[in-house]
């Protein structure tokens, strides 16, 4: 993963949030499952906010799962600290959709960690992968 893949746009979605007691590990930082489930927060967030909540998914008859998780691991998150994930879709293409996140400490904003994920879209009931429909595309900016 080089870093310009990771250089946030101007329209990244920024969610902030503090590193809670219960997601330090026995080495007295943030572990890595911590790290994983704060990528899909960050996403399910971006997602929200352009009116694309669980209920709206399945009136539409669809939703994402995970495929695949890139991580780089870049420095370590300690209980308290405020952290900021920026997110983006890089893009979608078919059924597939590529979204970055860089996660940044808020006291000096340095980059703790930059991620990778690619989403699947499944019809459902089916649970097959569907191609993102028009509505989708259009709100994530790629209409």
């Amino acid at each position: 993963m080089s870093s310009p893949e990771f250089d946030p746009p101007a329209n990244a979605f920024s969610h902030s949030f503090l590193v809670p007691a219960a997601d330090i590990d026995d080495l007295g930082h943030a572990g890595n499952v911590s790290w994983v489930r704060w990528l899909q927060d960050a996403a399910t967030a971006h997602s929200r906010s352009i009116g694309l909540g669980l209920d709206e998914y399945r009136k539409l008859g669809v939703l994402w799962v995970v495929r695949r998780h890139e991580i780089e691991y870049l420095g370590a998150a300690f209980e308290g600290q405020e952290l900021r994930a920026l997110t983006w879709v890089d893009s979608m293409k078919g059924a597939t959709s590529l979204r970055r996140t860089l996660f940044r400490r808020a006291a000096d904003d340095a980059v703790l960690c930059h991620a990778a994920t690619t989403w699947v879209l499944l019809g459902m009931p089916s649970g097959r992968p569907t191609r993102v429909p028009k509505e989708l595309l259009e709100r994530y900016g790629f209409g």
